[in-house]
């Protein structure tokens, strides 16, 4: 017994200690499933280090030369020397370590008390309490201390077990449960210009406790959170998203069909509280084609984007003054695309919605939803 109360010990200190780096390593031997999960995310992937796209901005971005990495507030928040040398003005340039390579940890997300709100962006507030982890349980909501506690029953030969032997868990913070917890990074970016070059803009009264980046992006699954406490299902880990899990979000979209003695109409419902694609460099594409007698008929696609830059020409972000085009589908609009072809009985009309994560490379090109219609 002895034995096993200094092994907790230990371990506790290990993920607890004030050291530059709390690794998500730790978190994986009592939660396997979500750990797996966020290891193959975008999240754990955040860094120049795993993420291509990143990287290439961060190369022509004109803070690299002047060696000041302030990508690092929410791309590699556990990075705690280079962290501070940003707070402390000294040149701070990422260097491929273990902080580097876990992206957003565990810790990074779970830490999280509170969101400052800036013009620029916003600010996660890290508790100081390095014994408190916060997460949600609508059964435990009022619990602002959780402790590992052991139950025994039938004489003892039953026992159940709830909380953490490692960390205190606090259930009470509303960040957790309305998807507020997101905002201190995936709000808004604002330019040395003041020109927001992305933003959430959640659609007024959309987000509450039923619907919101958690519900949607973290959706449950099944698999225990844990392997002390047992459960049927757990929060998704993974983040989905245009890059991870793409198809998860497919039940936010509709595609709808409507013939007309002029042609069609195609019809793509957004159910999402916010603008379809947020990225400035995503580029999505609605794709139609009808097969009749056997033979394909490709259609003009539709692009939907949103393009930024300066003097009426696009600019790389950190230039940017001005939206110069954006026709990407709003949150919940459902916009109605007319095509000029008339359609025959027993023709099949082929509809896919899917977008580049990259327009200025469309190589892959990822499907979103996809409906097929037989015309009558």
């Amino acid at each position: 017994m002895r034995y096993l109360v200094f092994i907790l010990s230990i371990f506790s200190i290990n993920l607890f200690a004030l050291s530059q780096f709390q690794s998500s390593q730790v978190c994986k031997k009592c939660h396997p499933v979500i750990y797996k999960e966020h290891y193959s995310s975008q999240h754990r992937k955040a860094s120049i280090y795993n993420d291509d796209i990143h990287k290439s901005i961060w190369d022509k971005h004109p803070l690299k030369k002047k060696e000041l990495y302030k990508c690092a507030k929410c791309h590699t928040p556990n990075d705690k020397k280079l962290i501070t040398a940003l707070k402390d003005g000294k040149k701070a340039i990422p260097l491929d370590n273990k902080a580097q390579q876990e992206g957003v940890s565990c810790v990074s997300c779970h830490n999280i008390k509170s969101i400052k709100h800036g013009a620029k962006s916003n600010t996660n507030i890290i508790t100081t309490d390095k014994k408190v982890l916060y997460s949600a349980r609508e059964s435990e909501k009022n619990q602002k201390d959780k402790k590992y506690k052991t139950k025994t029953s039938f004489f003892g030969f039953v026992s159940e077990k709830s909380g953490s032997p490692f960390h205190d868990i606090d259930f009470s913070n509303e960040l957790y449960y309305n998807g507020d917890v997101c905002m201190g990074c995936h709000s808004h970016k604002e330019n040395s210009k003041k020109f927001k070059v992305c933003e959430m803009d959640i659609k007024d009264g959309t987000n509450n406790e039923q619907e919101n980046c958690i519900t949607c992006h973290m959706p449950k699954v099944e698999g225990s959170f844990s392997t002390i406490t047992k459960s049927k299902t757990h929060r998704y880990h993974g983040f989905t998203g245009s890059i991870h899990k793409p198809k998860m979000l497919s039940k936010y979209v509709d595609i709808e069909y409507k013939k007309d003695v002029e042609g069609f109409d195609i019809t793509v419902v957004n159910h999402a509280n916010h603008p379809l694609f947020l990225h400035p460099l995503r580029l999505a594409e609605l794709r139609v084609y009808i097969i009749r007698d056997k033979k394909r008929i490709d259609l003009n696609p539709v692009k939907f984007a949103r393009v930024i830059g300066k003097d009426t020409k696009p600019s790389p972000p950190w230039l940017a003054t001005e939206v110069i085009k954006d026709t990407q589908i709003k949150a919940k609009e459902s916009r109605v695309l007319h095509f000029h072809n008339c359609l025959k009985t027993n023709d099949e009309l082929v509809v896919t919605l899917g977008y580049f994560i990259n327009k200025k490379n469309q190589k892959d090109f990822i499907h979103l939803k996809q409906e097929i219609f037989d015309v009558r």
